[in-house]
């Protein structure tokens, strides 16, 4: 059988306890099932504090692990050159707490979004716009509350949740939200730099 071990790192993985498996940050493979399950099992990492910190490690490491264990294996990755390991020490959940941030974070984007939207109704005179169409088609003066306006509040309603492709627990189709899109590359940033200020460290760079 081939000894060619296929290895896919992970960007980043979550780890709740000590000691890291090469099964926890990477995909293994191999046609050997017994140097799979051997190679899966290789502790990668043992982290000695109790904080939570994020640790950078390069595939390099992980493939000198791995010929270390088993000097005849070849390996071949396919995934990331450098990964980061976050290291999250276990706590009892607080749901209270959890709550709380939610809230608060639901309180701040509805009173952010709710003037964003007023301001740009009046820089754009929206109330004089609709106010001279409703004079223009049916002949009186607006009232400030008429077809026009609840046409518009509707629409704005609904196509900040077509937009958002979120309702509640449900989406309109399987493509990712646009926070999910903003999200996933806000912590591809954080990776990237993460990866990058390591690879700068004990290195002085010249500006002149």
């Amino acid at each position: 059988m081939s000894k060619t071990v296929y290895l896919k790192l992970n960007q980043i993985t979550e780890i709740h306890r000590k000691d890291v498996a090469l099964k926890d940050v990477a995909e293994v493979y191999c046609e050997d099932k017994n140097i799979q399950n051997k190679c899966s099992a290789m502790k990668v990492k043992h982290i000695t504090g109790d904080r939570k910190h994020r640790y950078v490690m390069s595939a390099l490491e992980v493939i000198e692990k791995l010929e270390q264990l088993d000097s005849a294996i070849q390996v071949n990755n396919v995934g990331e050159v450098d990964f980061i390991i976050a290291y999250q020490p276990p706590t009892p959940p607080m749901y209270a707490w959890q709550w709380a941030k939610t809230l608060f974070v639901c309180a701040v984007c509805f009173c952010g979004a709710a003037f964003a939207i007023m301001s740009f109704n009046n820089d754009s005179g929206v109330t004089e716009v609709f106010g001279e169409v409703y004079r223009l088609v049916m002949g009186q003066e607006s009232n400030g509350f008429t077809v026009l306006e609840i046409g518009y509040s509707i629409g704005l309603a609904l196509g900040i949740v077509i937009f958002f492709n979120h309702v509640a627990a449900f989406k309109l189709n399987t493509d990712p939200t646009p926070l999910e899109v903003e999200m996933r590359l806000y912590e591809d940033n954080i990776s990237k730099t993460l990866i990058a200020e390591n690879g700068r460290k004990e290195s002085k760079i010249d500006v002149t």
